[in-house]
């Protein structure tokens, strides 16, 4: 087998190919999601993108493959997908064989691909996951990989991920993945201050969506936190007034951070209040969206008995007829049988979704 030994070239003058060389080929990608978010992720793969992607069978929860036409630039804006990686299929019988001229040279064309989507410097470290990631075959893939890019090998997650597998289907052959950004698209640029238990902003996106944003709302975020779901709100669509309001004098200071990173403190109103007696007339919010306290790393559930109806009854007084509430709650028990309680929010859909050890769910109520 020849091996690919070629000298590196310097990173100034690293060739990157046009993506229109490309064209006619459409890209094998594979989008993370958070399970459970799986549709809602999809539904935005078709709104944004359009007839250039044409979504694929998932393999497997937390995954959804398409392949893809377009500018790949335009799917570094997905707000609903934690990162998006582009898949390489290579028919070779093991991964030593990836070092094989023409599949390295085809593996530097997509990393290049994906480094010409980004300012020079954004890329400084790579990071290849794979079974039997310390064994001699991918230590030489990576060292490899670093002489050819100027990149440095990290021991944790790099900026250059790389992930090497066999396909799911368990055919033939392996796949590279390699991510689109430095960064999972999940980690938004606005968050400079980040809470424990802060909301991760791609499931902030999908409560946003399920409520159907519209331009001239009024938008309420009781126990707002470090402002997640305000943010979010407006990175979908303007909105006629958004407010958020916490009684933690450190939740509403990272929250005006994260909006201030944002570019949206003209837009986002922040206010030490109550959310069991609020400042607002009766009937005068058209949404509301909040994360309660799980009760674990904030709160307690002994807490929550006591705060949940209260927030339920306020919300309500302050509510619209038919304005949706999206909640995300791990208190799910207690919210279940406090709405079997009352009668003045019918729920209408519960998502269950998975966030590591913590497997919430987003309950989508209607003010009746």
């Amino acid at each position: 087998m020849r091996m690919y030994r070629s000298k590196p070239e310097k990173r100034s003058e690293q060739r990157r190919p046009k993506l229109s060389e490309r064209a006619q080929d459409p890209w094998r990608c594979e989008a993370d999601v958070v399970e459970g978010l799986e549709a809602i992720a999809a539904d935005e793969l078709r709104r944004r993108l359009g007839q250039d992607a044409s979504l694929q069978p998932s393999p497997r929860p937390g995954v959804v493959p398409f392949d893809y036409s377009g500018p790949l630039v335009a799917l570094l804006q997905l707000k609903t997908i934690q990162s998006v990686y582009l898949v390489l299929r290579f028919a070779v019988p093991r991964p030593r064989a990836l070092l094989g001229d023409q599949h390295f040279r085809n593996l530097l064309a997509c990393i290049a691909a994906v480094r010409s989507l980004h300012p020079p410097g954004a890329f400084r470290t790579l990071y290849v996951s794979a079974a039997g990631s310390e064994s001699a075959v991918m230590t030489r893939l990576k060292e490899e990989l670093a002489r050819h890019t100027g990149l440095e090998i990290a021991r944790d997650e790099g900026d250059l991920m790389l992930r090497v597998r066999r396909p799911f289907e368990r055919g033939e052959g392996w796949e590279v993945l390699v991510r689109l950004s430095p960064r999972p698209l999940a980690t938004r640029a606005w968050r400079v201050c980040n809470l424990e238990g802060a909301l991760n902003a791609t499931v902030a996106h999908a409560m946003i969506l399920l409520a159907k944003p519209r331009p001239q709302e009024i938008v309420l975020n009781p126990a707002c936190g470090s402002g997640t779901l305000l943010v979010e709100r407006l990175a979908a669509s303007a909105a006629g007034r958004l407010i958020g309001c916490d009684t933690s004098p450190h939740a509403l200071a990272c929250a005006r951070a994260n909006v201030s990173a944002a570019g949206s403190s003209d837009r986002i109103e922040l206010y030490p209040w109550d959310a069991r007696a609020l400042p607002l007339p009766e009937r005068s919010v058209d949404v509301l969206y909040s994360d309660l306290p799980f009760g674990q790393l904030v709160g307690s559930h002994r807490e929550n008995i006591q705060l949940y109806p209260l927030i339920l009854q306020e919300a309500a007084r302050v509510a619209r007829q038919a304005a949706p509430f999206v909640v995300i709650t791990q208190e799910v028990r207690l919210l279940e049988t406090l709405l079997a309680e009352q009668q003045v929010w019918a729920l209408e859909g519960v998502l269950r979704v998975s966030l590591g050890s913590a497997y919430p769910r987003i309950f989508i109520l209607r003010r009746r």
